[in-house]
């Protein structure tokens, strides 16, 4: 069955999508990418979504048209990546502009913009779409959906397996081994803190715009990280919650940065960049010290996906950060780094045609089983 996925994460960098061919059983199926397509949100429509997502208050009218026009973009790529509308099924994303994580008895909540029955219009095609309310209404964090989909596009190997995406906010997803006393384990996942998140907008300030992202992380290469800061930075009690966790820009935004920027004080844009790009490579192995800690869970290999895998100099973080653990990108399995999110939401909509459900409480904390995404036909 050919299926479509389309996402745009939290960087807001543009529209990713994956025309997907998939057979056999939905837990172990063979898949195959037949193409893909990225598109480049221009920078008016980046400004819109990230100061949106940053609590800029907009009219009624300037909310439905930044809608519709998010939904054309994705239709848009839809065309683009499947000229032939060969798809039997259009899984969607939207836009994420906001995200609220579970507190204590405070309902958690997540918003994607995106007009679903307008798409199914637009392509004259089944659409999947708003992945993450049923889950959040069964109690779940309703992030992060990637680990649910993981397993059974990546497989298991002889010993734990990680996959950390580093988009906006990083996340991981760890897979238990296929053979041992472990291989009757779940899979468990989790939101880490910011990844490109607070980057983007750091060398965005620091350059007037005139940067978008620290390319190759060579700015950050320049810099001499301030390890001391860091060091009272993971002690944050949000790094030390137990998973289920999740998180997004409304906790680690322009407010955030400006907190840490205050904190650091008069610092070069190298030292600012390298400090925060070690920052995050820092999150994650604490968070894999403490997986062994609670659970004795001793990683062998970690697949690295999303936008922060060309940033080398947080690649080298992790890899030197990461003791005793293979770190590499997760193309070297098969599955472009880049289109992995948009691949997952394409399995998730197979699924959701298929009518199978799946078992969240491990990963989002939500306590039933469910179907994901809401399905629209022209």
């Amino acid at each position: 069955m050919r299926v479509l996925g389309l996402m745009s994460g939290t960087s807001a960098d543009g529209i990713d999508a994956v025309l997907v061919d998939f057979k056999g059983d939905p837990s172990k199926p063979k898949w195959k990418i037949l193409n893909t397509y990225s598109y480049e949100y221009t920078y008016s429509t980046r400004e819109k979504i990230i100061q949106v997502s940053q609590g800029l208050k907009i009219n009624s009218k300037d909310w439905l048209e930044l809608a519709e026009e998010i939904t054309e973009l994705n239709a848009f790529a839809a065309r683009s990546c499947d000229p032939d509308s060969t798809a039997e099924v259009v899984g969607c994303h939207g836009q994420t502009l906001f995200h609220r994580s579970v507190k204590k008895s405070k309902r958690g909540g997540s918003l994607q913009i995106l007009l679903g029955p307008l798409l199914a219009n637009i392509l004259d095609q089944i659409v999947i779409y708003d992945f993450r309310s049923k889950d959040i209404a069964s109690g779940g964090h309703g992030a992060p959906l990637v680990s649910l989909v993981d397993e059974a596009l990546c497989g298991r190997i002889y010993g734990w397996r990680g996959i950390l995406n580093l988009g906006g906010i990083a996340n991981l997803t760890i897979i238990p081994p296929k053979t041992g006393i472990d291989k009757t384990s779940e899979c468990l996942g989790w939101d880490c803190g910011p990844a490109n998140s607070l980057l983007d907008l750091a060398i965005q300030e620091s350059t007037n715009s005139s940067l978008m992202f620290d390319e190759n992380g060579s700015l950050a290469s320049c810099g001499i990280p301030n390890l001391k800061i860091i060091e009272k930075w993971l002690r944050d009690p949000f790094f030390h919650l137990e998973p289920p966790r999740s998180t997004g820009r409304d906790q680690f935004g322009f407010q955030d940065l400006k907190k840490r920027k205050k904190e650091l004080g008069v610092i070069s844009k190298e030292d600012l960049l390298s400090t925060l790009t070690t920052f995050t490579a820092s999150i994650v192995s604490q968070d894999l010290d403490n997986l062994f800690r609670l659970k004795n869970i001793s990683l062998i290999e970690l697949l690295v996906a999303g936008g922060g895998t060309r940033n080398l100099f947080l690649m080298r973080q992790l890899q030197k950060q990461c003791k005793g653990v293979h770190v590499r990108s997760i193309h070297e399995i098969g599955i472009p780094s880049q289109y992995r999110e948009a691949l997952v939401f394409a399995t998730l909509s197979w699924w959701n045609f298929l009518k199978k459900k799946v078992n969240p409480k491990n990963i989002t904390g939500a306590n039933q089983s469910i179907l994901y995404g809401l399905r629209v036909d022209p």
